[in-house]
């Protein structure tokens, strides 16, 4: 017999005593170790870049005139939050769209730089118009077929991935801690209407765009459905404030098109709110504002848009004197994702697609459009996922969406968890573009009539990754009333 096991029977334990004993050991360990984790104090880096293209670049997906002068810079702004497992990374640019492969390369880049996965990282844009587009995989096709540059710039695109990567590395040397979050919201006033203003038949009869009180049947008819609150997420070091998160829901133009970079109303009321709150970095997301905009209090002059940032801005501060703070640990800081695979939309085929890019008869528009609607075709039936994301802050929930997603969606993730704070950022990976409720795709109209690539399949896959990471289903009442908002 070995000394080992002669050691052990000299005990005067049982053998059988001797599993449950280790075991035992083992959890204190474990809890000890857990413990230790916890204790760790949670800590919150900011960082932000110049994300602003040169002169000749394409704005808008190449919809637009091409950069003729800079009005205001564009940036490209996050947090990381550290302590709470690996890091998780929320960042928003000032552009139109980051789609496909170009969503998947900057998130890996955020992900490499800062020490964490891809997953833990997500990428949302304001939707700016007189902004750039970038979408690595559309570029490539677009330039096989003698269309390189009209689309986006994607030298320009690599360089500013490479600079936000570094910018994020260096931010976690300047990593401050965070105690508390706040949590506030405040009422936006005439800034959001919905676009498509339905008829007697539940058809829609007027679509109202970002600029359209000069039409009077446009302007006179009523908001439609909306979300009229602006939400705010304050991380504070006591009860000093260290980041300020915003989300609202809306195409954020006043005017746009003719070349002239800049952020419009939502970044001028952010940089009010700046102003008032010196050294705290403020993050602003674009809500599901696919189907809202401006529209019926913007008749697109210049001097409206200070107009409209101001009532934006008006919205925030109320929501930031409103917030209730709650303490945090890192137990209190979750992290979920939910990859969906999306329904392509019917109407998309390839061979016809692949046609209208070479036929250099049709106007440039349809051909950039048709490289987009290819690209997202291919990468589905390729079997891409699309991933949803939620980050649990205490007992608030913020959700993280793809393309641009119709308001509806806002409306039923408040209504799963009704009684506790929920926020959403939406235009994450645009590949997807317009994603319309069930119902909507039978209405007609631009977003769900023409240019969504997806079909009317998308609203119960996204309700069901929705219920996923918020983990409650609507109840009846509440499904009836989104029903009826669908309707409206």
């Amino acid at each position: 017999m070995n000394d080992g096991a002669h050691s052990l029977r000299k005990t005067s334990l049982p053998m059988k005593f001797v599993p449950t004993i280790v075991f035992a050991v083992c959890m204190v360990i474990a809890t000890s170790v857990a413990i230790r984790g916890a204790d760790q104090p949670l800590r919150l880096a900011a960082f932000q870049i110049d994300a602003t293209p040169p002169l000749g670049s394409p704005l808008c997906n190449g919809a637009v005139k091409h950069v003729r002068e800079i009005v205001t810079p564009l940036t490209a702004r996050g947090i990381v939050l550290l302590g709470a497992g690996s890091p998780i990374v929320l960042c928003s640019f000032d552009w139109v769209g980051i789609a496909n492969e170009s969503h998947d390369a900057f998130r890996a880049a955020l992900a490499e730089a800062v020490g964490t996965e891809p997953d833990r990282v997500t990428l949302h844009t304001l939707h700016l118009h007189d902004a750039p587009g970038s979408d690595f995989a559309t570029e490539r096709l677009l330039a096989e077929n003698n269309l390189a540059g009209e689309y986006s710039n994607a030298t320009f695109d690599r360089e500013v991935m490479v600079r936000l990567a570094a910018a994020a590395k260096a931010s976690l040397g300047k990593a401050l801690p965070f105690t508390r979050v706040g949590f506030g919201s405040g009422k936006v006033e005439r800034v959001a209407s919905n676009r498509r203003i339905l008829g007697p038949l539940g058809k829609v009869i007027l679509q109202r765009q970002s600029a359209a009180a000069m039409n009077p049947a446009a302007r006179d008819a009523p908001e439609g459905t909306v979300d009229p609150l602006v939400r705010l997420v304050a991380f504070w070091n006591e009860d000093k404030p260290i980041a300020v998160l915003t989300y609202y829901a809306t195409h954020p133009m006043s005017y746009y098109g003719q070349g002239s970079v800049n952020w419009d109303f939502v970044g001028m009321a952010r940089a009010m709110r700046e102003a008032a709150l010196p050294g705290v970095p403020h993050i602003h997301f674009d809500g599901a504002g696919g189907n809202v905009a401006a529209g019926k209090y913007n008749d697109g002059s210049k001097d409206n848009r200070p107009v409209l940032a101001l009532r934006l801005a008006d919205g925030m501060r109320a929501a930031w004197d409103a917030q209730k703070k709650q303490e945090l640990h890192a137990a209190d800081i979750g992290w979920q994702v939910q990859p969906v695979s999306m329904p392509v939309r019917d109407t998309l085929n390839e061979e016809d697609l692949t046609g209208k890019i070479c036929d250099s008869k049709l106007k440039l528009t349809d051909r950039l459009r048709a490289g987009r609607d290819l690209t997202f075709l291919r990468r589905t039936r390729a079997g891409h996922q699309i991933p949803l994301a939620c980050l649990r802050l205490g007992s608030a929930r913020v959700l993280h969406m793809p393309g641009e997603l119709f308001v509806e969606y806002q409306i039923a993730a408040q209504g799963m968890r009704p009684d506790d704070f929920v926020a959403m950022a939406a235009y994450g990976d645009y590949g997807p573009g317009y994603i319309g409720t069930a119902v909507a795709y039978g209405q007609g109209g631009y977003e769900t009539g023409i240019v969504s690539r997806v079909g009317p399949e998308v609203e119960e896959v996204l309700l069901q990754g929705m219920r996923s990471l918020l983990g409650k289903e609507p109840t009846n009442e509440q499904k009836t009333k989104l029903d009826a908002a669908d309707r409206k």
